[in-house]
């Protein structure tokens, strides 16, 4: 005869079970938070206020405001941002089923009814019962996940950090691409303005018999040859255009008017002292209306502190820190694992036209269980040993990742400062062909140098004016470099929406995100909660130690 069934009796044995639970035990190393190699002995150590401020927002020493608009909707509209966003809420779900495995893994509520016949006998069966069934992590195989998921949402917070440094980068690239393209393509112009008038007073002379045709052929040469170089100019700036119109995720002619707001195009007839002579001024009007952004002054002082705020850096860092926790969840697997399981519910089968009895037909089972894997061959301390070589792969993929960083700053460095003295000297070259093509425009037409004079002089200016716009786009992009290298720029999406309106709304739609949508990055909150699991964790241990 069955027992009956005494719900104070399954409660007591499931109490007594969970109080004789083994605590756990973390099994593989415990990670410990690496810190860049030696670093140059000029890089100061000093973590400055000033220093971090000043690399938040890079580009606004600039003090261009279309740039500063461009960066801001770069920011909001980017995809590749939007997808980095993405990447977060993906690590956010996965953090939290990791989380959910320390609570019974197996919850299931079932049931049935058939119609049976056999034996000219007509029956009925109910079945009706949850299972559940709880793996006791008694070897931290759990807990080291819930560690590499952690780590995996911070290594995808310092991707989106990335793309957003990245992206600020690309577009002030670009930006100074447009305009240094630009202005190339407005000196090439007034280049042909003059030479277009030399061409028109070797023409005249030649028609009053003062030269040979000679001269008025050369002026043709080089006036056609200034004109080919044109389109591929515009042409590269047109690509600087639709470069940024992909970063902005807009189309071409929406950069443009952009691109058209507190900028006008150089006068070229200011320029010019004279249309008639085709005189030049001197350089320095022409950087008062250069149009190619700049600093005024840069510090190439390097605090190293701000190194290892690096995104690529911190990627390497945690990505690390997750390989790390695989371990012991791997070796896990060498030891038993125990677990609780529990049954509950009513199963009965009676004949047609019965009646049920529900104290005959609830059934109730609990108990421990044990599973071992035994026997294998060493599969599984090879498991553990790839597990291993791909950490010790992480660390070394992190100091190769400093260094890589060291180089990029330095290299920054040294070009900035040797591109402004390049630049120097071309000022000074520009000066003088400046000077000398004047000189010699007022020789020629007093018929007292030869046409090939004015020829040397002229495509000498056309050219030095030419290298001097280049080198000073090549110094801006040398400050995007450096701010690229140090990492400047992902500060400003802490407390900043990931997603926009449109996307959380149509995941809504489909799924039940809860807030994990439309939660911002604030590291401050998740360093706080890092550090609350981190210190939970070593309570289990210690409490488990203690047993």
């Amino acid at each position: 005869m069955n027992k009956p069934f005494r719900p104070h009796t399954l409660a007591a044995t499931i109490a007594l079970l969970l109080a004789t639970a083994p605590g756990c035990t973390l099994l593989g190393p415990d990670y410990i938070t690496q810190n860049p190699a030696q670093l140059p002995s000029e890089w100061q150590q000093e973590d400055s206020e000033q220093s971090y401020q000043q690399t938040q927002q890079w580009w606004q020493q600039f003090d261009d405001d279309t740039l500063n608009r461009l960066v801001g909707l770069a920011h909001q509209q980017n995809l590749s941002l939007e997808s980095a966003g993405l990447n977060i809420v993906q690590a956010r779900a996965a953090l939290g089923f990791s989380d959910a495995l320390q609570y019974p893994q197996r919850q299931a509520l079932s049931g049935n009814g058939a119609y049976g016949y056999q034996n000219k006998t007509d029956y009925t069966s109910v079945n009706l019962g949850l299972d559940m069934g709880w793996e006791i992590d008694i070897w931290g195989k759990y807990a080291r996940g819930i560690e590499s998921a952690e780590a995996n949402l911070y290594a995808n917070m310092a991707s989106y950090d990335q793309v957003m440094i990245t992206i600020t980068a690309e577009v002030v690239r670009n930006y100074i691409n447009y305009r240094t393209y630009q202005e190339r393509v407005l000196l090439s112009q007034q280049n042909i303005k003059i030479q277009q008038r030399i061409t028109e007073i070797t023409q005249v002379q030649f028609d009053s018999g003062d030269v040979s045709e000679l001269d008025v052929q050369q002026a043709k040469t080089q006036l056609y040859a200034t004109l080919s170089t044109l389109p591929a100019l515009e042409i590269a700036q047109i690509k600087a255009r639709n470069a940024l119109a992909a970063l902005l995720a807009m189309l071409p002619e929406q950069v443009d008017a952009l691109l058209q707001q507190g900028h006008e195009p150089l006068n070229l007839q200011q320029r010019m002292a004279a249309t008639n002579n085709a005189n030049i001024k001197a350089l320095d009007d022409y950087d008062a209306r250069s149009i190619i952004p700049s600093v005024e002054e840069m510090s190439t002082q390097i605090d190293a502190n701000l190194l290892s705020r690096r995104p690529d850096i911190q990627i390497a860092q945690m990505q690390a820190k997750a390989q790390s926790a695989r371990i012991g969840a791997t070796e896990a697997e060498l030891y038993p694992s125990f677990s609780l399981f529990g049954s509950l519910g009513v199963s009965q089968v009676v004949p047609d036209g019965g009646s049920y009895s529900l104290s005959e037909a609830v059934y109730a089972n609990i108990g421990p269980a044990f599973n071992w894997n035994i026997f294998q061959y060493g599969r599984i301390k090879n498991q553990v040993r790839v597990q291993d070589a791909l950490f010790q792969a992480s660390l070394t993929h992190y100091n190769q990742t400093v260094l890589d960083a060291v180089v990029e700053v330095d290299n920054a460095v040294e070009a900035y400062q040797r591109l402004n003295q390049q630049l120097q000297y071309n000022r000074a070259s520009v000066e003088a062909s400046v000077r000398a093509f004047n000189i010699s425009m007022r020789q020629y037409e007093n018929g007292l140098v030869s046409y090939q004079r004015l020829l040397s002089t002229v495509e000498k200016m056309t050219r030095n004016e030419d290298n001097y716009a280049q080198i000073k786009g090549n110094i801006a992009g040398q400050v995007v470099q450096l701010y690229k290298a140090l990492g400047g720029g992902w500060q400003l999406e802490n407390g900043q929406p990931l997603l926009n309106d449109d996307t959380v709304e149509q995941m809504n739609k489909r799924t039940d995100w809860g807030d994990m949508l439309t939660q911002p990055i604030d590291r401050q909150h998740y360093d706080q909660e890092l550090k609350q699991r981190q210190a939970d964790r070593e309570i289990k241990r210690g409490d488990a130690n203690d047993a």
